[in-house]
């Protein structure tokens, strides 16, 4: 029984796998006009971003990055995109940690976000 129970001090946030893509320079997506992003990124039923909105190229970007998968950083991420808003993204620490050790040219680059 004492099996089954979890450790105090367990979070969730502690366990969650991030994914990073193989390179920044993979990542060649759209620049512009409306993407639909899968089900794990965003579960509204009309899971689209406009690329040409500041607010939701933010969204998309802080979504695809926390929640997304190889193959999604790769159709979607473009690299000078995410290079110019990485400092501003809303990452959990340990995805933002994942992709500066994965990425070292994004540890230069000043977090103006909150990080949590």
């Amino acid at each position: 029984m004492s099996e089954d129970l979890v450790q105090r001090g367990w979070r969730y946030s502690d366990h969650v796998p991030y994914s990073t893509p193989p390179s920044l320079t993979s990542l060649r997506g759209p620049t512009s006009g409306v993407i639909r992003v899968p089900h794990h990124i965003n579960t509204a039923p009309q899971a689209t971003y406009d690329l040409d909105d500041a607010a939701d190229l933010w969204a998309a970007y802080s979504a695809i990055v926390r929640d997304g998968h190889p193959e999604d950083h790769i159709a979607f991420l473009n690299r000078e995109v995410l290079l110019r808003l990485w400092p501003d993204l809303n990452l959990p620490r340990r995805c933002r940690e994942a992709w500066t050790s994965a990425f070292p040219e994004l540890r230069v680059l000043p977090v103006r976000a909150l990080v949590v």
